[in-house]
């Protein structure tokens, strides 16, 4: 297993850490209910650089990304982020990823850590345009400061105007004495809040700066299990669970992500899809009856038929309910539909819902 450049910390911290996606990886710290609840109302910190990090670089960079992604990066600015994904050429996705514009000669990608490679081999598979690529993602680490006193933790270590700083915008410059730092005004809690990429070499000072920074807003750490609970009350979806290598962005609500104003892999397919309809949708859905729902749950119409899986489910700590989000056909994807989710041979009433489940969070940083 790779250790990220604070796992000692961690292990010091009494986290409890487990494999993923290669890595050693906290899980939980106090425990993921009360660390779901640090992001919502206060702020938490996440140790998130198992992500890879992908530089693009050169007059065809631009064409590279909108070869290989499905959003239009050509609206991007400078210093402008922007959710996209990755078809393959079978219908499906090879990741979803964020891409950074530094100018229109020069890109980060941030990719999931465990399609690091897969990313990368398919990136430099349609490279026919001369790009210079570098991978990155050994050398960096990455914390996600997320919950309403991020900004106010941050604003301690930095004299970038974070209040001001875009939702999904960043900068460059120093925080806590450390140079070349990027912060963005991005995250995947639905909490607000900003992502710190850092070179490893000073990862334990930065992380070390914002815990202390963070003491009087009552920050703590916060693990993968909480992370997990956060991004699926806001309807996010998460690679490998709600979206793969045969699903397809039309079928996972992704058509907002999927711009047909331009050529990319697989696209025809795609605009046929959109055009014509699905068999199969992403939908979200709440429990009725008492019940958790878990990925690959069956779910069922009031027949007993079998109509669909779920992908992704938990027990909210916001809302103390059973959500989660799963594939059914068509037909039954409109919100408000009855379904059942089979839990332990028992059928469970679920309505469909449009997500976000928790929506009482708007973006103040």
């Amino acid at each position: 297993m790779k250790n990220t450049a604070i796992t000692q910390k961690h292990i010091k911290l009494g986290a409890k850490m487990v494999s993923f996606a290669g890595f050693n990886m906290p899980v939980s710290y106090s425990g993921l209910n009360d660390e779901h609840l640090t992001v919502r109302n206060f702020v938490g910190i996440f140790d998130v650089s198992h992500m890879g990090e992908f530089m693009l670089k050169g007059d065809k960079a631009l064409d590279l990304i909108q070869c290989v992604t499905s959003n239009d990066a050509s609206k991007l600015t400078d210093k402008k982020v922007q959710y996209t994904c990755m078809p393959n050429d079978k219908g499906g996705i090879v990741d979803d990823l964020l891409v950074y514009q530094w100018n229109r000669n020069e890109y980060y990608l941030v990719v999931n850590a465990s399609n690091i490679e897969k990313d990368w081999n398919w990136i430099q598979k349609h490279n026919t345009f001369g790009v210079e690529m570098k991978n990155m993602s050994d050398d960096l680490s990455l914390f996600a400061v997320q919950g309403p006193n991020a900004a106010k933790t941050l604003q301690k270590l930095t004299d970038i105007d974070l209040p001001k700083m875009e939702y999904y915008s960043f900068d460059t410059g120093k925080m806590a004495g450390c140079e070349d730092v990027i912060i963005s005004n991005t995250g995947y809690t639905g909490a607000g809040g900003f992502e710190i990429y850092v070179w490893n070499r000073d990862a334990a000072k930065m992380w070390d700066a914002i815990m202390e920074a963070g003491k009087e807003f009552g920050i703590k750490p916060i693990g993968l299990g909480a992370r997990d609970t956060l991004r699926l009350e806001m309807g996010f979806c998460l690679y490998g669970n709600d979206i793969d290598d045969a699903t397809s962005p039309i079928e996972a609500g992704l058509g907002w992500i999927t711009k047909f104003t331009k050529e990319f892999t697989n696209s025809k397919n795609f605009k046929e899809q959109k055009e014509k309809g699905v068999s199969k949708k992403l939908i979200g859905f709440e429990m009725i009856d008492r019940g958790i729902p878990r990925h690959d749950y069956e779910i069922a119409d009031a027949a007993g038929n079998n109509i669909g899986k779920v992908t992704s489910g938990t027990q909210s700590p916001s809302l103390n309910k059973g959500i989660g989000m799963g594939y059914v056909k068509t037909a039954f994807s409109n919100p408000g539909a009855e379904i059942f989710i089979k839990i332990r041979d028992k059928m469970l009433k679920a309505n469909v819902v449009k997500p976000p489940f928790f929506q009482k969070w708007k973006n103040e940083n």
